[in-house]
């Protein structure tokens, strides 16, 4: 018999008995009554009220995240929440309670890349982040499938605090989508630094005369990635991804109406400000930005 394994036959037999009597539970499980019995009498130990109150954590804290996150991102909110814990020991939990976190799948090359087409050059080079904001924001293009019909979403993120500042849905494919998206972005950011780049694919909205023209009365610098090469954008593959396998997979959409509504409240509310985000410290693009303000704020006042 497996250390642990009478404790654990005991407490199934606690919780199934109203349906079944202990004598039978006992005899099918291959532990005895009187050992029950002392089970029962005895307090619970600090290891196992810590273990409950851990495990009360862990079901809450994935239950607020939507079902969504795994080991990692519980690890965070049960250590702000005061428990010192590994993440070893979050994901045996996790494993213990059948609770997993939601992982986007591989992306997988589906374009043909043709090296003979003219494009303004990638000015990225896949280092999106150069440590400030409005110096390099991402854009995209996602399909969304409704009962009525396709929806399409074109969003404008912030690499530095990976915020989706523009976003646009409508059911067509016009460079209005894309306009719509960047002017959302500028109206929120404001007045924008000399030199900034706004990277995508080389989608034909983007590609577009029309899109030219906007980004030269803005100061805007276009860069587009390789055709085929979703690394090139994928900082904004990554969050589609994240929508989609975190969200929009995991739901129905009967109508345009409600999944306009619906897909906007996520990424306003959900992503950019309750979202947990590894690379800028687990915490949300909005709380980054406001962490880097206040920083700021107070390195000025110093001065």
């Amino acid at each position: 018999m497996r250390v642990g394994y009478e404790r654990e036959a005991f407490a199934l037999m606690h919780g199934q008995k109203s349906n079944f009597t202990i004598v039978r539970m006992a005899r099918l499980l291959g532990v005895s009554r009187s050992g029950y019995c002392a089970w029962m009498s005895r307090s619970p130990s600090r290891r196992a009220l810590r273990q409950e109150r851990i495990e009360q954590k862990v079901t809450w804290f994935h239950g607020e995240s939507d079902e969504v996150y795994g080991a990692p991102r519980i690890l965070v909110d049960l250590r702000q929440d005061g428990e010192v814990i590994s993440r070893k020991t979050v994901a045996k939990t996790m494993r213990r309670l059948r609770l997993q976190g939601i992982c986007p799948k591989k992306w997988r090359t589906t374009t043909t890349i043709d090296a003979n087409d003219s494009y303004p050059v990638d000015a990225v080079n896949r280092a999106w982040d150069t440590g400030a904001f409005n110096t390099v924001w991402v854009g995209d293009v996602t399909y969304l499938r409704t009962w009525e019909g396709w929806l399409y979403l074109a969003t404008v993120i912030d690499a530095h605090s990976r915020r989706v500042i523009g976003w646009a849905i409508a059911d067509h494919l016009r460079t209005d989508l894309v306009e719509d998206a960047l002017k959302m972005a500028i109206a929120l950011r404001g007045n924008l630094p000399a030199g900034l780049v706004f990277h995508t694919d080389r989608g034909t909205q983007y590609a577009s005369d029309r899109i030219a023209r906007f980004a030269a009365e803005n100061g805007i610098t276009r860069s587009m990635g390789r055709t085929g090469v979703c690394w090139d954008n994928a900082m904004a593959e990554s969050f589609f991804a994240t929508l989609k396998t975190e969200f929009y997979y995991r739901r129905v959409w009967p109508t345009k109406a409600k999944t306009k509504v619906e897909v906007a409240a996520w990424i306003e509310d959900r992503y950019n400000r309750r979202r947990k985000h590894s690379a800028i410290g687990q915490i949300s693009p909005v709380a980054f930005e406001m962490q880097y303000s206040n920083q700021t704020a107070a390195a000025q006042k110093a001065a």
